[in-house]
């Protein structure tokens, strides 16, 4: 049980750091606090899946608060594009899957919006 609830503890940790190193380095390269309010939560649209089905609703959250995401977008802007707009939105998906993943929203099981990989939220 320690064990558990020190895995989750490091795990929130670990969100706390990519919110922060994210959202300084995106302050750094692109000072513009309009599009960060502006794109922030986007990415939580992907809850309007949950109307359709929760494996439907856990299929558009995953892709969107999945790491994978932002990091390609990242990349790809970076060293393929030269995209400044690219990498700012990769940047901001990055904070907001730090954000949620802080809060204890983790990518979802398709049995449920609050079954997650980091636990049953609210629990």
């Amino acid at each position: 049980m320690m064990i558990s609830r020190n895995l989750k503890g490091m795990l929130r940790l670990e969100a706390v750091a990519i919110l922060i190193l994210s959202s300084i380095t995106y302050f750094q390269y692109n000072p513009d606090w309009r599009l960060f309010a502006l794109l922030f939560l986007l990415p939580d649209l992907a809850i309007l899946g949950y109307l359709a089905s929760n494996k439907t609703g856990a299929i558009l959250y995953n892709i969107t608060h999945s790491l994978i995401g932002p990091a390609v977008c990242f990349g790809i802007s970076w060293l393929v594009l030269k995209s400044e707009l690219g990498i700012s939105i990769g940047l901001i998906w990055l904070a907001h899957v730090g954000f949620d993943r802080t809060l204890g929203y983790g990518l979802k099981y398709a049995i449920g919006f609050k079954h997650t990989h980091l636990g049953i939220i609210g629990k």
